[in-house]
């Protein structure tokens, strides 16, 4: 057998064993808890209701989640499960949920969604993903999901190969996006400041990767232009970016301010997001831009 939701597909039977990912016929969850860390009109007041599975079909050396996404540890959850989650959740007034790398688990995702939704859970739902997943598996989440939060992490392919071992990474995350936003459109759909619908496209801003960083505003001002973009400036050296000497350091100014203006040059402001960096501090409150070039 393969399996079929990510680009990988790994020859195993996920009933039985597991592949690239780690995992297995449940999904793991890590933690599940109130998340005020997102974009603002995910977060609000209340916070985003964030479910962390466990395990990750990437390898990015420089993952600050990298306690779960490796160790896949947590309690393994059915649908019925999963449903019950997204309800304490509900519960704690978040005004959504938030799945954080639900590729693996697809399947457990939607039934636990349908669960939820017949029971007369309200709240939006959030796909939070790398992307690296194949179109046949979205499509099996259409009507289950409100929101799409990809990231678009690489356009070089020896660069996707060699921070996160994702061959094929740009051309599997854009196709997989372009279904996200058949299924719910580009436009923002808010409501009281909080997004209830759309897509919102994150780009993580690397040190050293400026250029391939243009090349993505590039992709999306020439395919999806009014899409909404965030562009994320919290990149610290993590996990094993000690490793890679390119990595082992903080973004300077110019490497995300020059990101910013090509952002804005190119017309993607749609939405709360607005280039260059002015609003930083704002948009993420945890991190602060580098003060210096050096």
């Amino acid at each position: 057998m393969t399996c079929p939701l990510c680009p990988r597909r790994c020859p195993v039977d996920r009933a039985r064993e597991t592949g690239f990912c780690g995992a297995g016929p449940l999904p793991v969850v890590a933690t599940a808890c109130v998340h005020r860390r997102e974009e603002p009109p995910l977060s609000g007041t209340h916070g985003s209701g964030a479910v962390f599975f466990a395990g990750c079909n990437l390898r990015c050396v420089f993952c600050q989640n990298h306690e779960i996404s490796r160790a896949v540890s947590g309690e393994a959850l059915s649908p019925e499960g999963l449903a019950d989650v997204f309800f304490d959740l509900a519960a704690q007034g978040v005004h959504n949920i938030n799945l954080v790398t639900p590729t693996p688990h697809i399947p457990t995702v939607a039934a636990a969604i349908r669960i939820a939704k017949s029971a007369g859970l309200t709240l939006p739902f959030v796909y939070n993903t790398s992307a690296y997943e194949t179109v046949e598996a979205l499509r099996t989440l259409a009507g289950f999901i409100d929101i799409y939060l990809p990231d678009l992490k690489y356009r070089d392919e020896d660069t996707a190969r060699r921070y996160a071992q994702a061959p094929g990474y740009f051309e599997a995350a854009t196709a997989a996006i372009l279904e996200m936003t058949r299924q719910v459109g580009t436009e923002l759909v808010l409501s009281g400041g909080l997004l209830k619908r759309g897509l919102l496209i994150r780009h993580l801003v690397l040190p050293g990767q400026r250029k391939d960083a243009l090349r993505i505003l590039d992709w999306i001002a020439a395919t999806l232009p009014d899409a909404a973009v965030s562009l994320m400036v919290q990149y610290i050296p993590a996990h094993r970016a000690g490793e890679y000497p390119e990595l082992n350091r903080r973004l300077t100014t110019f490497e995300y301010n020059s990101v910013a203006a090509h952002m804005q040059t190119l017309g993607l402001t749609k939405g709360y997001h607005q280039a260059p960096a002015a609003a930083v501090a704002d948009y993420i409150p945890a991190f602060s831009p580098p003060t210096s070039d050096l």
